[in-house]
């Protein structure tokens, strides 16, 4: 585990969204860590029980509140052009739906990096 999070910390995300996409990386590592699965890395696992991450989205497993996912996936200028997450990110899109979405990219990441620090 130790290898894994320092291969994540040393992970380059550029963008806002990248960044987000990290930072939940690290959430999950750290309720997984939590639940003493820690050598157990498996999307199945980071799942905690939902079906997907749609489910571990909507299902209240992450942020809840559509400002504080705005602000945990978004630039300043785009957060203000949302309205601070008052404002849905497309009209295809909720902000749970992207949160969903970094979620499995986050999961992604975490098993990539983890078959590489193996």
């Amino acid at each position: 585990m130790k290898l894994l999070i320092k291969s994540l910390n040393n992970y380059k995300a550029r963008s806002a969204w990248s960044k987000g996409v990290k930072a939940f990386a690290f959430d999950l590592l750290e309720d997984l860590n939590e639940r003493g699965h820690g050598e157990d890395i498996t999307e199945f696992t980071l799942l905690n029980g939902a079906s997907d991450w749609s489910q571990y989205s909507y299902g209240g497993s992450a942020f809840i509140y559509d400002a504080d996912i705005a602000e945990h996936l978004s630039t300043p200028s785009e957060l203000k052009a949302r309205k601070g997450g008052d404002w849905q990110p497309s009209k295809n899109e909720t902000w749970l739906d992207a949160q969903a979405r970094a979620l499995g990219q986050a999961c992604s990441l975490i098993l990539r990096l983890n078959r590489k620090v193996k």
